[in-house]
């Protein structure tokens, strides 16, 4: 049997089991569906097996369709690695590193520190993706993301080296004339009894928000979902509903807006970001490079 799986195969199936979807692992790839299930369904008759198994809501790996994607995952790395061993040598070979975040990391820390990195590095591609941090830790460790950063701490018996990252201290952004802004710190089930501005279904940050509430025995009444903090920022200060957001975030919008941050007294609230990698010796040079630009320390 001759496997004739190219790197468009297999990056088009990381990224199917990445998303869960063939439809947004097409998309990921640049992809129509029909392509991309063409190709999917082409890989599965010559290796004679099923690689994914269809769900109501989604996808997911079969036996063979595991093993493959660690191996794609190890190709697509060792690729990087080889871009960025000759990026010295061949003038416009372009390098691509894959970080994945969680909300807060991705609306409140990177944006300018990846602006001034992409700006400086015009050969270097980012993938960012927004991922709860459980599964960013198991995508390192797979070797599926160069590198991560994740609320909290790491678990060890995934085996990533870990560097601190940012102090990241949730609090409550409310109007200034909202009965609770005339509070200095108030708890998570006290504002549960008003109505919240938030993030899409598919943000980290807010569901973890949303499990508190449901540890707390309330429900969270979101009327409005938005896409960034300012946004929900804006709608706060309209009185559309109150937010949970980085103090960061809340501090720097209680300058521009009329809105104020009130702490919050919850343990729950108090959240370390933590950079991880599976290991320098993984990383391609493009990675390094990034990484020693998020971590001045990390390869010192």
């Amino acid at each position: 049997m001759t496997l004739r799986f190219d790197l468009v195969d297999l990056r088009l199936f990381l990224h199917v089991v990445e998303a869960g979807s063939i439809t947004h692992g097409a998309r990921r790839s640049n992809m129509t569906l029909a392509s991309a299930s063409e190709r999917i369904r082409a890989m599965e008759d010559t290796l004679g097996s099923s690689l994914l198994v269809r769900k109501r809501r989604g996808v997911e790996p079969t036996g063979a369709g595991a093993v493959l994607l660690q191996h794609a995952a190890a190709v697509l790395q060792q690729l990087e690695q080889m871009r960025g061993e000759l990026g010295g040598y061949a003038k416009g070979l372009r390098g691509r590193v894959r970080l994945y975040a969680n909300t807060v990391g991705i609306l409140e820390y990177l944006p300018a520190t990846l602006a001034k990195f992409l700006s400086k590095h015009p050969h270097i591609d980012i993938d960012l993706e927004e991922h709860p941090s459980p599964e960013i830790v198991r995508a390192v460790a797979a070797g599926r993301a160069d590198i991560g950063i994740v609320a909290g701490s790491v678990d060890p018996t995934a085996q990533l080296l870990t560097f601190p990252f940012a102090h990241n201290q949730l609090v409550l952004i409310v109007p200034r004339k909202h009965p609770l802004a005339r509070h200095r710190r108030v708890s998570f089930g006290e504002a549960l009894q008003h109505d919240f501005v938030g993030l899409g279904t598919d943000s980290a940050l807010q569901d973890y928000v949303n499990q508190q509430a449901l540890r707390a025995g309330l429900r969270l009444r979101v009327r409005l979902r938005l896409g960034s903090f300012e946004l929900i920022c804006q709608m706060v200060s309209k009185g559309i509903g109150i937010a949970v957001l980085p103090e960061a975030t809340a501090r720097r919008m209680q300058q521009l807006l009329p809105v104020k941050a009130v702490a919050l007294t919850d343990a729950w609230t108090a959240r370390h970001l933590t950079t991880c990698v599976r290991s320098l010796k993984d990383l391609s040079p493009h990675a390094r490079q990034l990484l020693k630009v998020l971590q001045p320390g990390a390869l010192a």
